[in-house]
């Protein structure tokens, strides 16, 4: 039987208070062992973090990123139906979260992207040719001393989707589902993350790197299922990352959100845990795909065809998790089922002003004087294989007071369905390798 997390299958609805928006998960202890070799915990900064934005504000700017991420992914995967060439894998490329790491010896310290939807790790380098504009220096090989080239004869140039044998060794293209892409020489190098120094990490040189996805950070760590990712070199069997809640940023905290890699990935004493597969796209081999079998609104099953979030024998459809997209997207029969019944149960006039490029918002009642606003919203449930994912109303519900608003963080696609980072708040995402698993731990992340 599936098991069921955070509320009771009993409990229809959630009450919620639009100005604080927080959930409390089930409490836990956290204890912190040794270090082991190349096991390392960085803290993660959202691309939105520091610009004096509200909760609805950032989410408005996620969803916008977020469209034009799906959009090119799905753009890819067709054309890639349409080609009769071999065409690459499609990556997800830009992402929502940064981490810092150093480069080289001396170490010089970069931001990067963190992206669970590629494989290379790659940072800008001179001679730069085209460069992003980035808030990072480029990367100068000469001034390190551990620089190396990687041959054409090595395993992870052989693994690279486009790659060249040149007078320098292994020369390397890399594209993007935003059309974005980076050029140049792979090569090693030594990565120091959180004071942990790791030599000969496989990584992209970048002397060419265009398109407009790239610009707040000077590089990508890619956390895919690949060879070229740093999961794979490090050859660790898991990596979680735990996402705080979409915080206001008008505020003077800051919670950080944290990347842990190796023994630390599972570092807590929570037993509550729900895990589902991890499948396989042959088509689309950097992703994880999750076995999303059905969806509950309030206590009401919706009547979903089992084949909806299937992955075809094309590589279309399915659903994977994706740190980088803000919210999640169904595929657009399913979206309409969760849309009409939260219509149904929401005790709230539906907003039709299209002013916060949300699909489904609804209008606040009047302020009371008191300056709160409580409403009910109905508990939403996603039914993996396995289990089943029983969401905090913060996870999927934001509201503006200021606007009159509150929106359901979650929008309707064509040919994929992701599962975005809103929905993941407040949960240690354990990404086993080794057991081809993903577990959700309640987790409180801005205390790791």
């Amino acid at each position: 039987m599936a098991s069921s997390l955070l509320s009771p299958p009993s409990v229809l609805f959630i009450i919620f208070t639009l100005q604080l928006l927080v959930f409390i998960p089930p409490t836990f202890s956290t204890s912190r062992r040794a270090l082991h070799e190349t096991s390392f915990r960085v803290a993660l900064k959202h691309v939105d973090s520091g610009k004096n934005l509200t909760k609805f504000e950032r989410l408005q700017r996620g969803v916008k990123r977020g469209n034009h991420r799906l959009e090119r992914l799905i753009n890819n995967m067709m054309a890639g139906l349409s080609s009769t060439q071999v065409t690459s894998p499609v990556h997800a490329g830009n992402g929502e979260f940064l981490m810092n790491l150093a480069i080289g010896t001396p170490p010089e310290t970069y931001s990067a992207i963190m992206d669970t939807g590629s494989d290379l790790i790659w940072t800008q380098c001179k001679p730069c040719t085209k460069c992003f504009d980035a808030p990072t220096p480029v990367f100068d090989p000469k001034k390190s001393s551990s620089f190396s080239k990687i041959p054409c004869s090595n395993t992870l140039c052989k693994a690279l989707p486009t790659s060249d044998c040149g007078s320098d060794g292994c020369e390397y293209l890399y594209s993007y589902g935003d059309y974005s892409s980076t050029q140049g020489i792979l090569a090693t190098e030594t990565f120091t993350f959180d004071k942990v120094a790791v030599p000969a990490v496989g990584f992209g040189c970048g002397e060419d790197n265009e398109g407009s996805g790239f610009n707040q950070a000077g590089g990508l760590v890619g956390l895919g299922r690949g060879p070229l990712s740093l999961v794979s070199q490090l050859k660790k069997s898991k990596f979680s990352y735990c996402l705080t809640s979409i915080n206001d940023d008008t505020s003077s905290e800051n919670p950080t959100s944290t990347l842990a890699m190796g023994t630390l990935a599972t570092e807590t004493s929570n037993d509550s845990v729900f895990t589902t597969p991890l499948i396989k796209n042959p088509s689309h081999p950097s992703f994880y795909y999750l076995s999303l079998v059905g969806i509950s609104v309030g206590d009401v099953d919706l009547p979903i065809k089992k084949s909806t979030f299937a992955v075809g024998s094309d590589g279309t459809g399915g659903m994977i998790i994706d740190s980088g997209t803000t919210i999640t997207y169904l595929e657009e029969s399913a979206f309409d089922l969760v849309k009409k019944e939260f219509v149904s149960q929401m005790k709230l006039d539906v907003d039709s002003s299209d002013s916060t490029g949300l699909d489904l918002c609804f209008e606040l009642p009047a302020d009371d004087g008191s300056g709160e606003t409580t409403i009910e919203i109905p508990k939403l449930v996603f039914h993996f294989d396995g289990a089943s994912l029983d969401l905090p109303g913060e996870n999927y519900m934001i509201g503006d007071v200021k606007r009159g608003v509150v929106c359901l963080a979650m929008g309707s696609s064509s040919g994929i369905s992701i599962f975005g980072n809103i929905q993941q708040q407040n949960m240690m995402v354990v990404h086993d390798l080794e057991k081809e698993t993903l577990s959700f731990i309640p987790t409180k992340c801005d205390q790791l």
